[in-house]
Formats: structure tokens, sequence, C-alpha cells
């Protein structure tokens, strides 16, 4: 998936150890455009950590994954970018969340 958004918090950067070695992780808010914007927390693990990039107010073309995982009962949804770009003219079209085309449909058939 891709999204392009203005980069609003920069949270702080967390390290660790782990069995393959020390890890960094950079967690991030972005806020989306149009008429209902939203935000979302999005992390950045490793080497594609770009501080360059990372400043507030960037607009950024974020490409990621979404991924759940369940613990103890509970299920859990990280967002994890996998390449970060500066968005610049003609950069493509940005996802807009509150927006539904319909490609969508619960049980009931209603497309919301």
């Amino acid at each position: 998936m891709q999204l392009t958004a203005k980069l609003i918090q920069l949270l702080p950067l967390q390290t660790g150890n782990g069995k393959n070695g020390q890890w960094k992780k950079q967690d991030f808010i972005v806020e989306t455009e149009g008429q209902y914007p939203k935000k979302v927390c999005i992390s950045l693990w490793g080497d594609k950590i770009d501080p360059a990039k990372l400043t507030v107010g960037n607009m950024l073309k974020i490409d990621f994954d979404v991924e759940s995982r369940e613990y103890n009962g509970r299920w859990y949804t990280d967002v994890k970018a996998w390449k970060i770009d500066l968005a610049g003219e003609g950069s493509g079209p940005s996802i807009d969340p509150g927006h539904d085309d319909g490609s969508y449909q619960d049980g009931d058939g209603l497309p919301f």
C-alpha cells in the first residue's frame, strides 16, 4: 500500500538487543490530506530510518504493510513502512482513508 501524508510528530527512537543483534525502531505520526484528515502512527525499522527525510512538516510518500497479531487474547495492528520518499510534484495520488469507493462491503451489503 502507499500513502502520501504530512509528518506531524516524530516519536523517540527505540533501540534494543534481540536474538539477531541490535535493533532500532522509529515511530512517527503522519496526517493525511482531504476533507477528513486522519492521523496514522507508522513504524520504521533498522537501516530504513533516514533522519533527513523524517523532519516534521515534510510531505512523505510512504510504502507500507499492515499487519495484525494476537497476544494474550488481544489483537495488535502495526503499520510498518518499508520505503519512504519525500513527496514531490507529480508524486501521484494520496490515499484518503475516509473515502469509500464501494469496493469493500460488509456482510450486509452496505458500503459503510
